[in-house]
């Protein structure tokens, strides 16, 4: 793949287009629906807890209402005689359970039971006479824990002319003995009218005792089915209601009466559900994907074609073809680059031939300086005739000028750009001698050079014009006249200076750095020439400064250039 990529620029375009259209759109979309599902699982959260509590205070008010019911009754002589066996009268009796379940009583029927287990009162219908074992059933578990109510839910909760809930308390008297029983029954509609307006309409609700089997519920399905799922979840130690694709189920324990709250609510985002919504997600992304390549088909067309025009062009300058013209099509950046291409391509043609011209004249030039190098060498042959006439002849200064010239000349003309110091000086003092003759014995020339020094590189007859200049411009009708060369190494840079005692330099050419435009600079050519050597080599800073000599008379010339040795030879 990432050859494939590599291999075409095209490629990349358009799988960046498909990147940049189909990742912003998974993201979003997967984003989306992972938000609004996690928002709903919230919402649904949140209104199962609100739901609950409301059953569960449905619950409260069933169990508060059987034990305060109870505390009432068995603190009542009248209810306790009568349970008793006492002769009261029923009116009275039924009186006190009335007002004893004042709230209760419009969702539950209650009933007094004597200690035999026989009723004696209810609060609901004709009295029909009837008894309820205490060995066993829900007086026995009333009589296990005195005063505290129990619960017993149907064994058929499909049987409706069973009570689907019973809750009794054993009411007991001074002496702990028990008087009798207090029993609250439950059957359908009275659970309808208990949690009316406790959960929402699309819920249902199943209610289990303490065993997990069911006590009521608000559809024939959840006894049927959902109860005995969740009681073999239970028994299997998987979390009950976990792993349900259609309903969500929320779990609570009702701990005064043991029983627990079961609410099911619908799924939102069902496994259909959500298989709609990755299916409209992955049609968006193919619309995407078509989207995109068609357009960097069209983009695509549109760039390359002008850019493989370019490359053929490109292709046949390689060749050497510079005849070549790109067809201006557009004006955006791709024709201003056809015009660019254009334009460099007609340049390199100009340039072309002003280089075969240049070479042209270069070859003359050449002709010209291997021609003019046949004087110098028939000087110095001439030189050097001259000086053996002058030793035959007995005149030594012609013999040592003629020598001097000589050597002078041999250096002028060897093809080295850059020597050697000790070269350099050897030439000056090749001119110096020559000078003797004219300013005579007191003249003093001395060249101050470590020996560390003498190999770095300087350009040739650099320092043959400043000494020059300080002879003819500085020590001109000047007795006891003096120049000194210094040269002296700072921080990886070589300082030479050329120092003479003669009458100094104008008042306007000292303390600055040299510069044609500088007045009198014109009558001062050698200084010109080394200027513009140092600056051509070195730069613009490696030019002449001048300035005043020692004690502030006559004149001082110095240059700053980088040191250079020959290879091999440490800085």
């Amino acid at each position: 793949m990432k050859k494939l990529l590599n291999r075409s620029f095209r490629n990349r375009v358009a799988a960046a287009f498909l990147i940049a259209s189909l990742v912003p759109l998974l993201i979003c979309s997967t984003s989306l629906l992972e938000i609004a599902r996690l928002r709903m699982k919230g919402h649904t959260e949140s209104e199962a807890q609100i739901q609950a509590r409301n059953m569960s205070q449905a619950l409260d008010q069933l169990s508060s209402g059987i034990s305060e019911a109870a505390q009432v009754l068995q603190e009542d002589p009248l209810v306790a005689r009568a349970l008793s066996g006492g002769q009261e009268a029923d009116t009275t009796v039924y009186n006190a359970l009335f007002d004893a379940t004042p709230g209760a009583r419009g969702w539950a029927g209650f009933e007094l039971y004597d200690s035999e287990g026989r009723r004696r009162y209810a609060t609901r219908g004709s009295f029909q006479p009837g008894k309820l074992p205490t060995d066993w059933g829900i007086l026995y578990a009333a009589g296990q824990n005195p005063g505290v109510p129990a619960y017993v839910g149907c064994e058929d909760p499909r049987n409706t002319a069973l009570p689907l809930l019973q809750a009794a308390v054993q009411l007991t008297g001074t002496e702990g003995k028990p008087l009798g029983y207090l029993v609250m029954s439950l059957y359908e509609p009275d659970f309808v009218t208990l949690f009316d307006g406790t959960y929402g309409t699309q819920n249902d609700i199943l209610l289990l005792d303490r065993f997990w089997h069911p006590v009521y519920a608000s559809g024939d399905t959840l006894t049927e089915n959902l109860a005995p799922m969740l009681r073999g979840q239970l028994l299997s130690g998987i979390r009950p209601g976990a792993n349900a694709e259609e309903f969500v189920y929320s779990i609570a324990k009702h701990a005064p009466s043991g029983l627990y709250l079961v609410l099911q609510q619908p799924q939102k985002f069902t496994k259909s559900t959500m298989g709609i919504l990755y299916t409209v997600s992955a049609s968006c992304a193919l619309c995407c994907v078509i989207l995109s390549v068609v357009m960097s088909l069209v983009l695509s067309r549109q760039v390359f074609t002008p850019v493989e025009k370019l490359q053929q062009a490109i292709s046949r300058v390689s060749r050497d073809d510079l005849d070549i013209q790109i067809p201006v099509e557009s004006e955006d950046e791709l024709g201003t680059l056809a015009r660019d291409f254009n334009r460099m391509v007609e340049a390199l043609k100009r340039n072309r031939e002003e280089l075969v011209e240049s070479e042209r004249e270069l070859n003359q030039a050449q002709i010209r300086m291997l021609q003019a190098q046949l004087n110098p060498h028939f000087l110095c042959n001439t030189l050097d005739t001259m000086k053996w006439t002058a030793k035959i002849h007995n005149l030594p200064e012609v013999a040592l000028m003629s020598t001097n010239l000589a050597d002078i000349l041999r250096f002028c003309i060897s093809p080295d750009e850059f020597v050697p110091l000790y070269r350099e000086t050897e030439a000056l003092e090749r001119y110096i001698e020559i000078q003797r003759l004219r300013l005579g014995d007191d003249f003093v020339f001395l060249v101050n050079c470590p020996v560390e020094l003498e190999e770095c590189l300087v350009p040739k007859m650099i320092l043959q014009p400043l000494v020059e200049n300080a002879i003819l411009h500085g020590l001109d009708g000047v007795t006891g006249s003096r120049i000194r060369v210094d040269v002296a190494c700072q921080e990886k840079m070589l300082k030479v200076s050329v120092t003479d005692n003669g009458r100094g330099l104008p008042e306007e050419m000292a303390g600055k750095p040299y510069s044609p435009q500088l007045p009198l600079a014109g009558n001062h050519l050698g200084l010109y020439n080394v200027n513009t050597i140092l600056t051509k080599y070195y730069g613009a800073d490696c030019g002449l400064y001048l300035d005043r000599g020692d004690g502030g008379k006559g004149a001082c010339v110095r240059f700053t250039v980088p040191v250079r040795k020959k290879e091999g030879i440490p800085c």
